[in-house]
């Protein structure tokens, strides 16, 4: 992934070529190995091609930062789902407003990251050829494109109760701060998980449930999706760790080191999993959540432990980009089980 960046290919474009010059086959042959931002899926060849910079700012293709988003939001929505035994009208009116708040946020989020980012994405060869530091979109075009999404967001919060508009300021203030977190602390990946998944507060809020925010039930399944962040993106963070070792870019792969690295994410991972059962014993779920949510928890994250190599960039990316898929599907299972019943 060391390659110097190339503007040209961005904004000039081919029908069978990829913002960093390689054709469809060559893509197909030698898919990239690192979770770097800027690889795109098949799809994106039928769009135009002063689009694809954008979709690259917003990490659209592949999906998975626009999931990470929403998934929190859905666990909040099904939690208030099973106390307040909600209609299914209801989670579905909600689950669908958040899904498309979602998507506007995971735009502007990523957009203002990297326009903070330029600077040190231009010296980390994992993301050099990102949309700003390659010259493909310009840091006044990347903040228009940041406000007119985080403005879409907002318009599609309007619909919620107050108590939801107001339980979004804590998540709209830490995404904000994130990207100078690196800078300031060695745990930016703790004001990242705040960021994220105090969507499990605002989805519960946006349910009706006004005491969120202090229901100790809902707090166990926010802290333990805090955890959860901070696991996932840890492992993204190995990716680059000698790079952030040496810029004094700070994270907690660089904190827990190569060494301990690993073992402190498989404690985390237990302490995850014993949230959840905390959540869950709280709100005198059943055994339909503990096994699903708790024990397909328990097992997606330690299988990850257990295979996932935090010297090997390739690997950190693969179990980053598909490792969240255990937990995340367990959790919202595990609920709506418990609300079907």
């Amino acid at each position: 992934m060391n390659r110097k960046p190339n503007g040209k290919a961005a904004v000039n474009g081919h029908t069978n070529g990829d913002a960093n010059g390689h054709s469809r086959t060559e893509r197909e042959k030698s898919p990239p190995k690192r979770f770097d931002g800027v690889h795109m899926g098949a799809w994106v060849d039928w769009l135009p091609a002063s689009w694809k910079p954008y979709i690259q700012l917003a990490r659209m293709s592949p999906p998975v930062p626009l999931l990470l988003i929403f998934f929190p939001h859905l666990f909040g929505v099904a939690h208030a789902a099973v106390t307040r035994q909600a209609s299914l009208d209801d989670i579905l009116r909600v689950s669908g407003i958040l899904l498309g708040g979602s998507f506007f946020f995971s735009n502007a989020i990523h957009g203002w990251n990297d326009l903070v980012d330029a600077p040190i994405d231009a010296q980390i060869p994992r993301t050099a050829n990102r949309p700003i530091p390659r010259g493909a979109i310009s840091p006044r075009a990347a903040f228009i494109f940041t406000a007119i999404n985080a403005l879409i967001a907002l318009l599609f919060f309007l619909p919620l109760p107050v108590d939801a508009i107001c339980a979004s300021v804590p998540a709209i203030v830490t995404n904000y701060y994130y990207p100078y977190s690196k800078r300031h602390t060695k745990i930016p990946q703790v004001i990242l998980g705040v960021a994220l998944q105090w969507a499990v507060v605002l989805g519960s809020t946006a349910m009706g449930v006004s005491s969120a925010w202090t229901d100790p039930s809902v707090l166990s399944l926010f802290f333990a999706s805090l955890i959860w962040t901070i696991i996932y993106d840890t492992i993204y963070g190995f990716q680059d760790y000698e790079v952030d070792v040496k810029l004094g870019v700070g994270s907690t792969a660089v904190l827990f080191g190569i060494t301990y690295g690993r073992l402190i994410l498989w404690f985390l991972s237990e302490v995850v999993v014993g949230l959840l059962f905390a959540s869950g014993y709280i709100e005198g779920m059943s055994w339909v959540y503990t096994a699903i949510a708790a024990g397909g928890s328990f097992a997606s994250l330690n299988l990850m432990m257990a295979m996932v190599d935090v010297r090997n960039p390739e690997s950190c990316s693969w179990w980053f980009a598909y490792g969240f898929w255990g937990p995340a599907f367990s959790i919202s299972l595990g609920l709506l089980g418990e609300y079907a019943l």
